[in-house]
């Protein structure tokens, strides 16, 4: 790996904070959907709750970017890590005290997904203003790989000690890790709109932001792509039927379920350890192409297996594919995103690649609960090869376009 960025100290603290955050953060987003699925039985319930989380997401995330460009970074990063704390907390009491309420746990997922969806935009766009741009895509690789490397090590824990600690557990340990990063955070240097002038964002700034993404076709591709790969080929909400139906688990949860959900960020971590040679590569564009089609057609293979081993391959091949495409999407972002628009493509970024997933937990689950789990995932994972190699024909200038360090 290129570890160059990890030289900076503010970026090396922000860096940092995202490994505490990373596994937290991940027994979360393992306990929701399997307490929504106790409470009913039901996959549909799991793609319900995804749907409704989505919202926030949309509505937030878009406004977050144009507070990010308008108003100090650090300080947005302190408020809104506050927010997805207590958010978590509340989490905990409602599965302790065992309430039993699908819709109160849909409720708090929904106010966590508020307050990160503020956050989000500000820490991406925070990285521009902490390394200098030619470690762009190194950063970029280093922070995924974090990232991912939680969600290895997240559901592996949720899946083996749930049955021991319970569900109830796993939100009081995400609390606990956030209130860490908010000391972390409030170590990092002020980070103030350039000109100087903090205000208040309007619906103008927001408008502003489509308007450049619009004449932005590199970006716009990008974008597109990423939902192709997300919408149709992530089947996590029917992870917790198929550890169960599929792959043996009891009933309580089990090895399958954890195994299911770290797969794909095993691969992903496994292929970032020698992200070295992203920065080697200037096409960019078409990197990204050929990663969605590779993540598709491993989608197909995983919906069409019926062993656990064999599953688990064909997810990490997916989330290898997912790393590169990640590396190559976030370098285009930073480079070809002027600063005063940069929070505002991040928060339209978080929109598509947090909200991609939840669209796609709605169409699976429901789908799932259709047709059949094997058929609901393969025919998605074909979905997505289809689908990018029209979106690139449509959208040209993502194949052409090469990257440089001077943007």
């Amino acid at each position: 790996m290129d570890t160059r960025p990890l030289r900076i100290p503010a970026y090396r603290r922000l860096w940092l904070t995202t490994i505490v955050t990373a596994i937290g953060s991940q027994l979360t987003a393992v306990a929701v959907p399997k307490q929504v699925f106790d409470l009913t039985g039901s996959s549909a319930w799991v793609g319900v709750a995804a749907g409704v989380a989505l919202v926030p997401l949309l509505v937030f995330g878009v406004w977050g970017g144009a507070i990010a460009d308008t108003r100090d970074r650090r300080k947005l990063l302190i408020a809104t890590n506050t927010g997805i704390a207590v958010a978590s907390v509340l989490l905990w009491v409602q599965a302790a005290l065992n309430v039993g309420s699908v819709w109160l746990v849909i409720a708090l997922l929904g106010l966590q997904q508020v307050f990160f969806a503020l956050n989000s935009p500000a820490r991406s766009a925070s990285i521009a203003r902490l390394v200098p741009a030619e470690l762009l895509p190194s950063a970029g690789a280093l922070g995924s790989t974090v990232m991912q490397f939680g969600a290895v090590l997240g559901p592996l824990l949720a899946g083996a000690f749930m049955p021991v600690v319970g569900l109830s557990t796993l939100y009081l340990v995400d609390a606990v890790a956030l209130v860490l990063t908010i000391w972390a955070v409030w170590k990092l240097p002020p980070m103030p709109p350039l000109s100087g002038q903090s205000r208040r964002a309007g619906i103008r700034d927001v408008l502003d932001g489509f308007r450049y993404l619009a004449l932005q076709k590199v970006l716009l591709a990008s974008f597109v792509l990423d939902i192709v790969a997300m919408v149709f080929g992530m089947p996590r909400a029917l992870f917790p039927e198929m550890a169960q139906e599929t792959f043996g688990d009891p009933p309580g949860g089990g090895l399958a379920l954890g195994v299911l959900f770290a797969a794909i960020p095993i691969g992903a971590v496994v292929c970032g350890l020698t992200s070295g040679w992203i920065s080697k590569v200037s096409r960019h564009g078409a990197a990204v192409v050929w990663a969605v089609v590779a993540w598709g057609i491993a989608i197909v293979g995983f919906g069409l297996s019926h062993a656990l081993w064999l599953a688990a391959v064909f997810l990490a091949l997916a989330g290898a594919a997912d790393m590169v495409s990640m590396a190559f999407r976030g370098a285009i972002l930073q480079s070809a995103a002027t600063d005063e628009m940069r929070g505002r493509m991040q928060g339209v970024f978080i929109v598509v690649v947090a909200g991609g997933p939840r669209i796609a937990d709605l169409l699976h689950g429901t789908t799932g609960a259709m047709i059949g789990t094997s058929g609901a995932v393969a025919g998605g994972g074909v979905l997505v090869v289809v689908a990018a190699v029209g979106a690139t024909l449509l959208l040209p200038a993502i194949w052409r376009y090469r990257f440089s360090s001077a943007g």
